[in-house]
């Protein structure tokens, strides 16, 4: 409730305003980790739980209905409620956690799209050893990630963290925001660098390739089998301009092949620069990590929050949904709640239901204490 009070009442008084918006987004929280999805749930699920809710909240006029939550998500200003989540995140992670690695990376709310506007498309930074968003920015309806990424940065605290972006974000100035703010940059190298590419490919030719270390993994979860392996060189090997692309020292080649059932893929080559000096074996874990952002993030919004489904449209209503889903997402990876009644380490699928269901496993965590 201190890190909302940052955020201004969109609301005119004349409207009368019926319901402490701080309350209701407190509300809309609370009814995400129980596993509610969109404004009808938030209002029927208030309705259900409004006894509970009055031991933590005022609630002077009882709860709100799903239009006026969908009222308040289109006029709240996402750029507060981001400076509210950076801030509440700061609060939140250990204070005995390193920097570790930060992923960052773009997912489409897909049925946000409204007639001729696109749907939203939100950047996300995501820590990929505590598994919690550190915040996110929404790419403009003219714009790309290309801009969005180092607004996001510039707002971010990155000193120590290794910064790991996908092809897009393998931009000179990126790569220079990143070290000017004392991290540390992994970015990959595709073809809309194609003069970077050759550079880097040219380092790994197979009669160079040979006299390398590499480091080899291989992957039979999930019904296929993946075998990777990856090669480093140091940034002198291609002459890498470090006017351009600052602090490079390492590059790095992945070549991949997955096999399912008796059918074999192509063999597939992925190119990188790093500012960090890593070993075969560091880069392979480092690169793989990455990927944390689309398994542990963008498939959990879409599978368990629904969020490609979610029809929310209009203004500022999908960022702002899209924030609150990332707020639960925290609170479920920090939490270290277990239920007495089974051994067993529950999923965050679980832990919104039986959040729903007992409500003090939901205080716990909340860490809500009663008025």
């Amino acid at each position: 409730m201190d890190c909302l009070d940052e955020i201004e009442d969109p609301r005119a008084a004349s409207n009368g305003t019926l319901y402490d918006f701080r309350e209701m987004l407190v509300i809309a929280i609370c009814a995400s980790l129980c596993d509610m999805d969109t404004c009808e749930d938030f209002a029927v699920w208030a309705q259900a739980r409004e006894p509970w809710l009055r031991k933590f909240l005022t609630l002077k006029n009882g709860t709100p209905s799903s239009a006026t939550f969908y009222r308040l998500f289109r006029t709240l200003d996402p750029k507060q409620f981001e400076t509210f989540f950076r801030r509440w995140v700061g609060q939140i992670i250990p204070a005995a956690a390193a920097p570790g690695q930060m992923a960052i990376d773009g997912k489409t709310i897909r049925g946000s799209a409204d007639g001729t506007r696109r749907p939203a498309h939100i950047v996300s930074a995501f820590s990929t050893d505590l598994g919690i968003v550190f915040g996110q920015e929404r790419v403009e309806e003219k714009s790309n990630e290309i801009t969005a990424i180092p607004e996001l940065l510039e707002a971010l605290y990155v000193k120590g963290f290794l910064v790991s972006i996908d092809a897009m974000g393998c931009q000179k100035d990126i790569a220079r925001k990143i070290i000017d703010k004392g991290g540390d940059y992994l970015l990959m190298v595709k073809g809309n660098q194609p003069g970077l590419l050759q550079q880097v490919s040219d380092a790994f030719v197979e009669e160079q390739r040979a006299q390398m270390s590499c480091f080899e993994h291989l992957d039979d979860r999930h019904g296929r089998l993946v075998s990777q392996i990856t090669w480093t060189a140091p940034a002198q090997q291609a002459a890498i301009d470090t006017q351009d692309w600052p602090n490079c020292r390492t590059l790095a080649m992945v070549a991949s092949l997955r096999q399912v059932g008796g059918r074999c893929s192509e063999l597939e080559q992925r190119y990188y620069l790093s500012s960090r000096e890593m070993t075969p074996e560091e880069m392979a874990k480092t690169i793989r990590a990455h990927w944390a952002v689309e398994n542990k993030l963008h498939w959990m919004l879409d599978v368990n929050f629904g969020e490609d489904a979610c029809t929310v449209k209009k203004d500022n209503a999908p960022e702002i949904l899209s924030l609150i889903r990332r707020v639960v997402i925290n609170l479920l990876s920090l939490d270290t709640t277990q239920p007495s009644f089974t051994k067993k380490k529950l999923s965050k699928r679980q832990k919104r239901k039986f959040a729903n269901w007992d409500e003090n496993l939901m205080r716990n965590i909340l860490g809500l204490q009663p008025l």
